[in-house]
């Protein structure tokens, strides 16, 4: 397996099965509105949690396949990082722009920006020709 792309591939196997988890949780109403989102009262802020219901699933969804594909590996892979990667930086600026430098928000939303950028670069370098798992 590759230096870049392998722990990466547990890394997306790991936060794909996550964030299908956290969302099948949130909808079946086992998590505390409290604990979802920082101003539970406040309905554009549970709004702004819900928006993010698409891009986690296309993320996801995309992931899992492409740990699963061998000859569109590549593309979808390309394609959940690069969703995954988006969706922790649209975290990360709407704290940042609030002012909210909350640790149990950061973190996650940092690790989501940020663990898919090498390989991105080794994707689109068109390194590591054969990420094909066996």
């Amino acid at each position: 397996m590759s230096r870049v792309l392998g722990p990466t591939k547990t890394a997306m196997l790991i936060t794909d099965v996550g964030l299908l988890l956290y969302w099948a949780v949130v909808f079946a109403g086992l998590i505390p509105p409290e604990y979802a989102y920082r101003d539970y009262t406040n309905p554009i802020l549970s709004d702004w949690n819900h928006s993010f219901v698409p891009l986690d699933l296309a993320a996801s969804l995309t992931g899992l396949a492409s740990l699963c594909a061998r000859a569109a590996q590549r593309p979808l892979m390309t394609v959940s990082l690069t969703l995954t990667s988006t969706a922790g930086l649209q975290a990360i600026a709407f704290w940042a722009l609030r002012g909210d430098f909350t640790l149990a928000w950061w973190l996650p939303n940092l690790f989501l920006l940020l663990f898919p950028l090498p390989a991105l670069v080794v994707l689109a370098r068109g390194g590591e020709r054969a990420p094909v798992s066996r």
